[in-house]
């Protein structure tokens, strides 16, 4: 991918590491996990100086509630181009969607951007019209003409329970238009954030407060739905600064995250793990992210 520069040491260091971790008791994990590394150089890095590896970065597949991250820069790319009015109720929602991935705020947020609402199911040139406006953040993103961005699918609402009426009838047979995201554009839109790139950079800087979250313990504990215990925070050392945004459903669980740990340089990684009983696992992406960070360390050592 171009956004990085890729890098065959750190690339043999992730393929032995998951072939290790698998050897451990995961069978098939290399067949279930995808991953974007990245490691900066710079404390203050710009988009595209990083130096990477990957696994399976450019499978698509159900992002589960990282698809927010994608709404909450489009609904910031909206506002700057006049299509959405900012105020008091698009925050509330906005801060909902990332720092608590709460379902309904991600369906206002949803329909502001697209406008269309849920509802029974339509005929004829209402129902095509309403299924052409929810193809507008799929045509923003198109406009971007990130390369990462191909074949993604950025249309559908998160559920708890799942959709209804015209909402399931969207979906498609077998849910063939389901949300779908591959690491590598995860690992460059979250970038983007963090880098001030692609908006403004005062939008960016209102998206990464969001995606802001504490690994301290003591926090953790008044939260059982952290976005740390059981992703990759819980695997960062103590004074970590983390920004990050999980998704978990019964078939996935993952993570986009950017930290920086105590006196090191930051580093981007996003997880994506499959099937039910990835999903179950709430250790692998802590020791992914773990194991991962003990190479970078290694790795700064070094330069």
């Amino acid at each position: 991918m171009g956004f990085y520069r890729s890098d065959p040491i750190m690339n043999a260091q992730l393929r032995e590491l998951l072939q290790r971790v698998e050897a451990a008791g995961r069978p098939d994990l290399l067949n279930s996990v995808a991953i974007t590394w990245i490691r900066y150089e710079r404390t203050d890095p710009k988009a595209g100086s990083g130096l990477g590896a990957a696994w399976s970065e450019d499978k698509n597949c159900y992002p589960a509630s990282v698809i927010k991250l994608f709404y909450a820069m489009a609904s910031e790319a909206w506002v700057q181009k006049d299509l959405l009015p900012d105020n008091e109720e698009l925050r509330r929602a906005l801060k909902d969607m990332i720092s608590t991935s709460s379902n309904d705020a991600t369906s206002l947020i949803v329909d502001l951007l697209t406008g269309t609402n849920s509802g029974p199911s339509l005929l004829g040139d209402r129902w095509e019209a309403w299924k052409q406006q929810r193809q507008l953040i799929n045509n923003w993103l198109n406009e971007i003409a990130w390369p990462e961005l191909a074949n993604v699918n950025c249309c559908q609402k998160t559920w708890s329970d799942g959709p209804y009426g015209r909402e399931k009838d969207f979906y498609g047979k077998g849910n063939i238009n389901r949300n779908s995201l591959s690491t590598a554009a995860t690992a460059r839109m979250l970038e983007a954030v963090m880098t001030g790139a692609l908006i403004s950079p005062r939008a960016c800087k209102r998206v990464k407060e969001l995606l802001s979250r504490s690994i301290d313990l003591s926090q953790r504990k008044t939260d059982p739905e952290n976005q740390i215990d059981g992703f990759l925070g819980e695997g960062l050392p103590t004074g970590t600064r983390l920004w990050s945004k999980a998704g978990l459903m019964s078939q996935a669980r993952h993570d986009a995250a950017w930290f920086c740990p105590p006196l090191g340089k930051p580093m981007l990684l996003v997880v994506f793990s499959l099937g039910r009983e990835r999903a179950n696992d709430k250790l692998l992406l802590p020791e992914l992210a773990r194991e991962i960070r003990k190479l970078q360390t290694e790795a700064e050592i070094m330069d």
